[in-house]
């Protein structure tokens, strides 16, 4: 066995990369395609989901191996080698089989013990069998890979540990308060009708909301789940729009939950910003007051500054509500700028003085668009020192003080939902991201270190087997030359003793086989029993050397075999 797999993850890499390399399902094809044609590799299975993807392959070459499996991930994710290297892990052999034991439990999802991930191992080995790039190899690690998933949730409460990628994100949108409460009578919408999708409206069904509205961009798909959802004795009632009505549908609904395979963002901050505004009581339940709104009136460009009016209003805006004027996305320098000074044109004061950044006149007049360049950027890169320390945990402290009038669940990568959102006064985002941050601070539950157990025990079964099966073409081989001995031997003795009857010639037959059975009965048990412990590769060459056996009679041996274990295998189950 020579497995290797290449890839990424939410554990290796940020969202922004995992979000740029993405597989959609052709690329998926064209890439197992890709690796096959590779010389390091004889098959191969690629495992990519919202949070991860991974090349699996069965190499004859280490070094080959990785840098073959690496150049094509990168060729097909899009993003250049030299960007994706430091965000790949490599693992080789029992290492690698670990780790797919590994995920299929759940240990490493985003939300531990999640279940999810066993249908997606499912859908790539059936990917990898209808291209026929799944061998004898990834046929049994993956089908393995399944049943140890299965037995990891059937034997230990991991399930406790964790929930599903949709029920941890409902009960990041429901804060201190029971899901099944907070979602009790609400509207929700989902866009998409995919797996993913289907779960999150099953699950908001099954939670207690009032209605489902379903968009996509298939409209058949849409109403099809919608029908699914009626019919599931929840008592939710459930309908299909299409993807042009979901502006509208934004100002009527309380929680949206989000999974496309879009490459472009679905909301945007405008979308979400215009839905909000629409609320008469505005976002916290009290009428809005000029300049607090995303949608306020735009000042005009203060006279002698060549700055967008739109730009002034957003900084106006943002400045009176207390925050960084680089939240405004004014348009940045690429001067670099110690963040430990202060503001480098002395404008320290505008985000502080009440007084001054009352409007976007007072706040910006006489001030050159060179400085407020340098300004923006200063601002900048203290605000990106502070949200590496508290990356997003305060933005959802603030948010969690607020009255929320518009729940966004975003379960896509690359995301559907602008991230900007979760600045819009009303707004509660969760997306994988900050699901990413919530998990890692979760408590483990006990039955975690159960289920490594399972995992450990089921890597040394596997291997124990793998290095078994890959002495038995020459055992086999052995035998059949034994067989043959024998034939040969008891053809001579018939044209020595041609007087033997029938019963006497079997009986000499049988006695040869049984002489020659005892003498290699010992010998080929022991040496499967060596050949399964770590380190045993080598007694199949050594059998082979002292019994001078043909080597095309064992590699064809290993062909029937393995022809008859992918027939028996069938699909991905």
């Amino acid at each position: 066995m020579s497995l290797l797999v290449v890839g990424l993850s939410h554990r290796s890499a940020p969202v922004s990369v995992l979000e740029r390399a993405s597989l959609p399902v052709d690329a998926k094809v064209k890439l197992l395609h890709d690796t096959l044609a590779a010389e390091p590799a004889t098959e191969a299975a690629v495992l990519a989901t919202c949070n991860r993807i991974e090349l699996y392959a069965d190499v004859d070459k280490f070094h080959a191996g990785v840098a073959e499996l690496s150049t094509l991930l990168a060729q097909h994710s899009g993003v250049a080698l030299e960007e994706l290297t430091p965000y790949l892990y490599v693992h080789y052999e029992d290492r690698a089989v670990h780790h797919l034991f590994s995920v299929a439990c759940g240990l490493d999802s985003m939300v531990v013990g999640e279940g999810q991930i066993l249908g997606q191992i499912k859908d790539a080995l059936a990917l990898g069998q209808e291209l026929h790039t799944a061998g004898r190899l990834i046929n049994d690690l993956f089908q393995q890979a399944l049943r140890v998933g299965k037995r990891a949730h059937s034997e230990t409460g991991i399930d406790r540990a964790g929930q599903s990628l949709v029920t941890f994100g409902l009960e990041q949108l429901a804060v201190h308060v029971p899901v099944e409460e907070w979602a009790a009578g609400k509207r929700a919408l989902v866009i998409g009708a995919g797996s993913m999708s289907s779960l999150a409206a099953a699950t908001l069904a099954r939670v207690g909301v009032a209605e489902v509205v379903v968009a996509n961009r298939t409209a058949e798909r849409a109403e099809r789940l919608a029908e699914i959802l009626v019919a599931s004795g929840t008592g939710v009632t459930a309908s299909a729009i299409t993807m042009s009505a979901v502006a509208d549908e934004l100002t009527r609904v309380d929680v949206v939950v989000s999974c496309t395979g879009a490459t472009g963002l679905v909301l945007t901050g405008d979308d979400v910003a215009a839905a909000v505004e629409a609320d008469p009581a505005g976002a916290d339940g009290a009428e809005p007051t000029p300049g607090s709104g995303p949608l306020t009136p735009a000042p005009q460009s203060p006279a002698g500054l060549d700055v967008p009016a739109e730009l002034v209003a957003r900084l106006a805006v943002l400045a009176a509500g207390g925050r960084r004027i680089a939240d405004a996305g004014a348009v940045r320098s690429k001067v670099a700028v110690d963040e430990r000074d202060g503001c480098p044109v002395g404008l320290e004061a505008l985000a502080s003085d009440p007084g001054r950044t009352a409007d976007g006149r007072a706040a910006l007049a006489g001030v050159d668009a060179s400085s407020l360049e340098l300004h923006g950027t200063w601002a900048d890169q203290g605000e990106a020192a502070a949200q590496r320390q508290q990356p997003r945990k305060e933005a959802r402290n603030r948010a969690d003080e607020q009255h929320v009038t518009l729940a966004l669940l975003d379960l896509a990568m690359p995301r559907d939902i602008d991230a900007a959102v979760h600045r819009i006064p009303g707004v509660r985002l969760v997306d994988i991201e900050s699901l990413a941050e919530a998990s890692a601070d979760a408590p483990m539950a006990a039955d975690v270190d159960a289920v490594r157990g399972i995992v450990a025990a089921e890597v040394a079964a596997f291997g124990a087997a793998q290095r078994a099966a890959h002495i038995t073409p020459t055992v086999v081989a052995l035998r059949a030359m034994a067989a043959e001995v024998v034939a040969m031997e008891v053809a001579r003795l018939d044209g020595r003793v041609p007087d033997l009857d029938d019963r006497q010639r079997a009986e000499v037959t049988q006695t040869v086989r049984r002489v020659v059975d005892k003498l290699l009965h010992a010998p080929t048990v022991r040496v499967k029993q060596l050949a399964s412990e770590p380190g045993g590769a080598g007694y199949a060459e050594a059998l082979r050397e002292l019994f001078d056996l043909d080597p095309q009679t064992v590699a064809s041996v290993s062909r029937a075999d393995a022809a008859d274990q992918n027939d028996d295998s069938g699909r991905a189950s």
